[in-house]
């Protein structure tokens, strides 16, 4: 399901407030923001327990950098709306990692 979310988003839509604070608290620009969505692999989910007047969804993926950040967006009107992004911890980090390994797996 999240597959075809992305199929159908046409682009990123920037709130002021969002960007700024991203880049106060956790120094991540929109830029590496943006950049998780296409560098391949990442895990995206549902964020269902953060979610109360919206759908929303979050990415663990990297950057061109290969910085590894943790990115909860939602989607309105085909476009992503990243709500926050900051370095993933040491859990999320493992997640991602034991991911993209079952992933390959599966793929051989």
């Amino acid at each position: 399901m999240i597959a075809k979310l992305f199929e159908e988003c046409e682009g990123f839509q920037w709130d002021q407030g969002n960007s700024e604070k991203n880049w106060i608290r956790h120094k991540v620009t929109k830029n590496e923001c943006e950049q998780v969505f296409f560098n391949k692999p990442f895990v995206a989910a549902d964020d269902s327990k953060h979610s109360r007047t919206e759908n929303r969804w979050y990415v663990l993926g990297r950057t061109d950098s290969i910085r590894l950040l943790f990115v909860v967006f939602t989607i309105r009107e085909k476009m992503i709306r990243v709500i926050s992004a900051r370095d993933m911890n040491k859990n999320e980090k493992r997640a991602y990692h034991e991911q993209i390994e079952k992933d390959s797996k599966s793929q051989k």
